[in-house]
């Protein structure tokens, strides 16, 4: 699986502290996409999906922390792979959320109407759509922009996300092997993720 980044504890996307993990690839080159950078993959990038699981699994006990958000580039454009993740680790995570700029409609037909419903079972919250850059508006807490839709996939309560969605979006800063990373819904003109050397 092509893998940019993972960080945690993160509170910017997402309720509560969170892992994030930040998927390489993208076909769909939304204008003013808030993580270029990682619209493509290379070879450094391809992490072994076990490996990332157990590491998953690994940083969820060292931090305590439960709840994991996928990003990227698009991971359901890595679906089976996402799939296998997911499966391993779904058992030490209380919320799932993954980004997709697929619509919910589309992805029966993208990914495979089999490998969707599998998916379905296993993410708590989907956040679909391209990114508009036009309709990135300061209120729209949790999405890039307002034409991507919260979705809640599970039965499991989501008071916590109504709330956080009425919150002002949230940027963090991490210093980490000497770069600087801010991240978080940034308003336009912004990214998602920014690193620069310090």
């Amino acid at each position: 699986m092509f893998v940019s980044h993972v960080l945690a504890p993160v509170v910017s996307l997402g309720p509560g502290e969170r892992i994030v993990v930040w998927t390489a690839g993208c076909s769909k080159r939304c204008a003013g996409c808030i993580s270029p950078q990682w619209r493509s993959q290379s070879p450094d990038q391809d992490v072994d999906v076990d490996e990332l699981a157990q590491m998953l699994l690994d940083t969820a006990r060292e931090y305590g922390v439960h709840r994991l958000t996928v990003s990227g580039g698009d991971p359901l454009e890595q679906a089976s792979e996402l799939v296998k993740l997911l499966a391993t680790i779904r058992c030490a995570y209380d919320d799932i959320l993954v980004y997709t700029g697929f619509t919910f409609e589309e992805l029966p037909q993208v990914i495979g109407a089999d490998t969707w419903e599998t998916l379905k079972s296993l993410i708590d919250v989907l956040i679909d759509g391209p990114y508009i850059d036009e309709l990135n508006v300061p209120d729209c807490a949790l999405r890039g922009s307002t034409n991507q839709r919260v979705i809640y996939l599970s039965d499991r309560p989501h008071d916590d996300y109504d709330q956080y969605l009425q919150q002002p979006r949230q940027l963090q800063n991490y210093v980490q092997d000497g770069t600087i990373i801010t991240v978080g819904i940034a308003d336009r003109y912004h990214h998602e993720f920014s690193a620069k050397e310090v």
